[in-house]
């Protein structure tokens, strides 16, 4: 069995690639960065190393690595002839590595491959997005001619997917290996293969992925967000420091808080199941194992502030039932204070903040429209943003 992976960075190598290798594919790697792709092809394994409890060292073998940028044919190739592709690439790449794939489902379709190895080449976006698979199809569907789009559906299966594993940033001299915490899941929705989806070791398999996906997109990502903007506007350094300082804790705490209770209004979940996996969040959140930056976590902050994101997403749809979200709203001024000239949107994110209108600023940096009961919450965080 051959897996085709997009993007070998920590999360591809540390997390995707280490599942698909312990389920017995041989994965390739696809990635833009010369370096750790020379990197790649010049070892024969790299290791796993899960730090804190229950941590287990994992070594990963039989992989090889393409260049993206450089060797595109080869690459059509190996995705013509593979039974999984998996991106961890980021959600705003996934357009840009969607006519790749597209080419290779197509020369699966010339070659009739899908008739010689008797099924689909299954497909997952293993990004922090709701519904990323629905969009790389999306992309890979409007790269393909008509005839080919049509025949699609016999080829190729795509399925949404939630990951959770939290990466810190890794040491200088780690070349290829990845530090990362023992905890992880990864959900799919089996539902398009209406058969047997691909064996995975670790995954989940549900009928019903919506409520995964916004429970970590909103629990995990929102805390650690909320975290990393109000410890950064506390002048503290690290993740851990930050979510140990009492008032940033309890900053947290509502946020995910607040959550929560959209999650068991939204989807039925239990109130007392829901409060325990915060609990384990927060516990996850403080490992002293795995050290990391507040602006690190923090970059990005023209995504994270965006309509569907972590802040925006669930406040919006709490605004929509008339629900709190002041915990919430504090997170999003907070992250309006992120000032990183290092980070290009965090400079971006300044720029609007000083040259926009503040009510064109919610919307531009949201997605928030003036109808919408959440921007007469957002409109007065702005405008003081603005006069700062």
């Amino acid at each position: 069995m051959k897996a085709v992976h997009f993007g070998a960075g920590n999360i591809g190598r540390g997390f995707v690639g280490q599942l698909l290798h312990e389920s017995g594919y041989e994965v390739v790697f696809a990635d833009v960065a010369e370096q750790l792709i020379d990197a790649l092809d010049a070892a024969d394994s790299y290791r796993v190393i899960e730090i804190g409890e229950g941590g287990r060292e994992h070594v990963v073998t039989d992989f090889r690595a393409v260049n993206s940028r450089h060797d595109e044919a080869r690459l059509i190739d190996e995705i013509s002839t593979a039974d999984v592709v998996t991106t961890a690439v980021g959600p705003r790449v996934l357009p840009f590595v969607a006519p790749v794939i597209a080419r290779g489902i197509e020369r699966r379709i010339e070659t009739g491959q899908d008739a010689i190895d008797g099924g689909r080449i299954a497909v997952f976006a293993c990004e922090n997005a709701i519904n990323a698979t629905s969009q790389l199809e999306a992309d890979v569907r409007a790269a393909l001619p008509e005839v080919d789009a049509d025949r699609l559906d016999a080829v190729a299966v795509f399925a949404n997917t939630a990951i959770d594993r939290i990466v810190p940033a890794q040491a200088a001299d780690a070349g290829l290996d990845v530090t990362l915490e023992p905890f992880f899941e990864w959900v799919i929705d089996r539902t398009p293969f209406g058969g047997e989806p691909p064996a995975i070791t670790g995954v989940h398999w549900v009928d019903d992925l919506a409520p995964f996906i916004e429970r970590k997109l909103f629990t995990v990502n929102t805390g650690h967000a909320t975290a990393a903007y109000h410890g950064f506007a506390a002048g503290i350094h690290s993740i851990t420091d930050a979510i140990t300082d009492s008032r940033v804790r309890a900053e947290v705490e509502a946020a995910i808080g607040e959550t929560r209770s959209l999650l068991v209004a939204k989807f039925g979940l239990d109130e007392g199941e829901q409060a325990a996996y915060g609990e384990k969040i927060l516990k996850r959140l403080s490992n002293p194992d795995l050290p990391d930056t507040v602006e690190r976590v923090g970059r990005g902050p023209m995504r994270k502030l965006s309509r569907n994101e972590r802040f925006i997403g669930p406040a919006s749809q709490l605004a929509e039932r008339d629900l709190p979200r002041a915990a919430l709203l504090r997170g999003v001024e907070a992250a309006l204070r992120f000032d990183v000239p290092e980070d290009p949107e965090s400079v971006e994110l300044q720029r609007i903040l000083h040259e926009e209108e503040p009510d064109g600023a919610v919307t531009v940096v949201t997605g928030i429209e003036p109808a919408h009961p959440l921007f007469a919450d957002l409109l007065p965080i702005f405008q003081a943003a603005s006069a700062r």
